[in-house]
């Protein structure tokens, strides 16, 4: 990995891109203890999406807490912060503080771009890793290293019409595998252009977080690809089987919120972002739906995802930047910050907020939280999503074999991971 990172540097530096704002140090000093004492720092901040635009507010009011600390705030679009953080590692001049997408996490990492919060934790308290989702922590370790902050998070929940599931014999939501084939099943029998539940095909976190469910070690104890586990077979067999028995479309073609609310897909798997899209969307049906957490095999778990505040290994502040993410990570900037975005707060204590607290969807959210973690942090995970969506096609395509697939994929894994 790390050889092909050093070629996709070379690449990007001979193409010309250039540098962002590059790491200001106001001291004399340059050292990396800026912002402890008196001298002015200006730090500069990466962050990324249409959220980002609004993170200056809060910067703001670090400023008035730390008025030494100057912050820039740079919004970068998801699309372009990839590119970015790829120049400003082959530079070596870059952002102070980057928010990092959790599958950033293993590629920069393992480059040595993202720098070690160990030495912070007892400087600032409120990155002390028991203060997160236990999954979020996870999604911000490499090896021995803490890398990154949590700042928000998110998962996966199933989504469903209360009013078409009580139809078909159901009061609540599907509790397990066999209630949600069953509940499918029964939803898609209403007639043709009818179906039980969506399951996007182009999702790859959804064959992973099933095989997790079933119980399923996607490496062995000593690291080997573990895909064509019997339980991973299982696990996509079972998914392989909505497409197979009609209760889900192999071509979506169809906008989910519409569907929805016409009855067309009356159940899906997504986060929190679809519940203000449900709600502006399709008032029709408000009352006529609700959240619950995913159904069980052997667990429920599901997949974490969210952001993370990293300190760049190059930056010369990193005791302001290390103040600034702990000042994001307190409980009452992560309510302002849900305030202002409707990102959910990656600090446990927030949630005991009234905002989330009192809220039934932001209650199943916060307890399937507790059952939430991310993919592999290792740097070829990336790769082994895309190659599992490869087989993946051809299996609920053609309806091929699930146990020969998996073992091409497990051998093609082999292959990359050397």
């Amino acid at each position: 990995m790390k050889k092909t990172f050093k070629v996709m540097t070379a690449l990007v530096l001979s193409a010309g891109l250039l540098v962002g704002c590059g790491s200001t140090n106001n001291n004399t000093s340059g050292g990396t203890n800026a912002g402890a004492g008196n001298e002015k720092v200006t730090l500069n901040v990466w962050g990324m999406g249409e959220e980002a635009k609004t993170l200056p507010k809060l910067a703001d009011e670090f400023t008035k807490e730390n008025p030494n600390i100057t912050v820039k705030v740079q919004s970068l679009p998801w699309d372009q912060g990839h590119e970015k953080m790829l120049t400003a590692v082959a530079s070596k001049k870059g952002p102070d503080v980057i928010q990092m997408g959790t599958s950033w996490i293993p590629e920069f990492a393992d480059a040595g771009a993202l720098a070690d919060l160990t030495p912070y934790l007892s400087q600032y308290p409120e990155l002390k890793q028991e203060n997160f989702y236990p999954g979020a922590v996870e999604s911000a370790k490499f090896g021995d290293k803490y890398v990154g902050s949590p700042w928000y998070v998110e998962t996966r929940v199933l989504y469903y019409r209360t009013d078409l599931l009580k139809e078909v014999g159901y009061e609540a939501a599907p509790a397990t595998w066999d209630e949600l084939s069953d509940a499918a099943k029964k939803l898609a029998a209403r007639g043709d252009g009818k179906y039980g539940i969506s399951i996007d095909p182009k999702e790859q976190s959804l064959g992973f977080m099933f095989a997790r469910q079933n119980g399923a070690e996607w490496f062995t104890p000593d690291g080997k690809p573990n895909f064509n586990d019997p339980k991973f077979v299982e696990a996509v067999t079972y998914l392989n089987s909505f497409y197979q028995n009609g209760s889900a479309p192999k071509d979506l073609g169809l906008d989910i919120i519409p569907a929805f609310k016409e009855g067309i897909l009356p159940m899906f798997i997504s986060g929190p972002w679809m519940i203000k899209l449900i709600k502006d969307q399709a008032p029709e049906i408000d009352g006529k739906w609700a959240m619950a957490v995913l159904p069980k095999k052997e667990n429920n778990t599901s997949l974490l995802g969210g952001s993370n505040l990293s300190i760049f290994e190059y930056s010369k502040n990193k005791d302001a930047a290390a103040k600034f993410i702990a000042f994001m990570s307190k409980p009452e900037t992560q309510i302002k910050w849900m305030e202002h975005t409707s990102s959910l707060p990656a600090v446990t204590s927030a949630w005991e907020n009234d905002l989330l607290k009192n809220d039934p969807n932001y209650k199943v959210i916060g307890e399937q939280l507790n059952a939430a973690v991310p993919m592999p942090v290792i740097p070829e995970f990336a790769r082994i999503g895309e190659t599992y969506l490869k087989h993946f096609e051809v299996i609920y395509r053609n309806n091929a074999d699930v146990k020969k697939e998996m073992d091409a994929f497990n051998d093609e894994v082999v292959k990359l991971m050397k």
